[in-house]
């Protein structure tokens, strides 16, 4: 089941701007409401976040199929790796082969620190990696630095 959020940046003038759509595949339910509170602090864009708990949530919702037929496009998706059912490289995989998909940034945001893990995701085209960390400021400040270098 897909969780969504809106958020409006506090500038007035920013209410009449769609808002960025991000998708995020993320099974830990912590690290997903953490990132929706950090952009919802956003002053430059107003966000809407749908939040998907494995690869099989995210392909139905990029598809709009199985309960997800009127999900809008993700202007980003925020992948973590390790995930259930599907991992996230399996996903990546999937997407970057489809026309019509492959051309939504994808992010890689997870725990991993693995050079293999780094090196497979350039491979299959994922347009950033970022490794999670521990701290609630860095944290912050890793989600801020990826909305506004891949984002308008």
């Amino acid at each position: 089941m897909v969780h969504s959020a809106s958020y409006s940046a506090s500038d007035e003038g920013m209410h009449s701007k769609k808002p960025i759509n991000i998708l995020m595949v993320e099974d830990n339910p912590m690290d997903a409401l953490l990132t929706v509170e950090i952009l919802s602090e956003s002053e430059k864009n107003s966000y809407r976040s749908d939040i998907v708990k494995d690869g099989f949530e995210a392909i139905s919702y990029l598809h709009k199929r199985n309960g997800y037929e009127k999900t809008l496009r993700p202007d980003l998706i925020l992948l973590d790796l390790n995930l259930p059912r599907l991992h996230g490289f399996d996903f990546l995989t999937k997407i970057k082969t489809e026309p019509e998909l492959k051309i939504i940034p994808v992010c890689i945001f997870t725990t991993s620190e693995a050079e293999g893990d780094i090196e497979k995701a350039k491979e299959l085209k994922a347009d950033c990696y970022f490794i999670k960390p521990l701290n609630l400021d860095e944290f912050e400040s890793r989600i801020s630095g990826i909305v506004a270098n891949l984002l308008p």
